[in-house]
C-alpha cells in the first residue's frame, strides 16, 4: 500500500489544476518532518485537516477506525502564505544540499515545486488550502 500526500482548496472549484503526485513526499515524510524542524518551519503534515469525506474514502481504502471518525474536529484550512513558507524553506535547503536524502532528493523536490505552483496560484486567489493523505 503506498501513500500520497496532496493539496485540497477550499471551495468547489479552484478555478485551476491542483494536481500534486505527493507519493515521493509521503515516503519521505518522517525525514522531511524532521528537516523542517532543524530549519524552523512547520512540517507539512501540521497543514493536514480531513473531513467526514475524505476521511470516508480513507475508510473505503481501508485505513482508519470508523469510530475515530466521529471524533475528527472540524476541517482546518490554511493560508496558502504559511504552506510556501515551509516549502521554500525545504526547496532552498535540499537545493543547497542534493544528497541529503540520497536518490529520493530529486523526486521529493519536484514535488515540492508542484506544491508551490498550486499553492501560488492558491495565494492569488485569496484561497485556503488543507493537506490530504491518500493511501493504494
Amino acid at each position: 500500500m503506498s501513500a500520497s500526500m496532496y493539496i485540497v482548496v477550499e471551495g468547489e472549484d479552484p478555478g485551476f489544476d491542483i494536481f500534486v503526485n505527493g507519493r515521493a513526499l509521503a515516503r519521505n515524510e518522517d525525514a522531511l518532518e524532521k528537516l523542517a524542524f532543524r530549519l524552523g518551519v512547520k512540517p507539512l503534515l501540521d497543514f493536514f485537516s480531513a473531513d467526514e469525506n475524505s476521511m470516508a474514502l480513507l475508510l473505503e481504502e481501508g485505513a482508519g477506525d470508523p469510530e475515530w471518525v466521529k471524533t475528527l474536529p472540524p476541517p482546518q484550512w490554511f493560508s496558502p502564505e504559511d504552506g510556501l513558507e515551509t516549502i521554500s524553506t525545504l526547496l532552498n535547503f535540499l537545493r543547497k544540499n542534493p544528497l541529503a536524502l540520497g536518490s529520493e532528493t530529486v523526486p521529493v523536490m519536484n514535488e515540492l515545486e508542484e506544491y508551490e505552483r498550486v499553492l501560488r496560484k492558491t495565494a492569488e486567489r485569496s484561497l485556503r488550502w488543507q493537506l490530504a493523505v491518500s493511501w493504494r
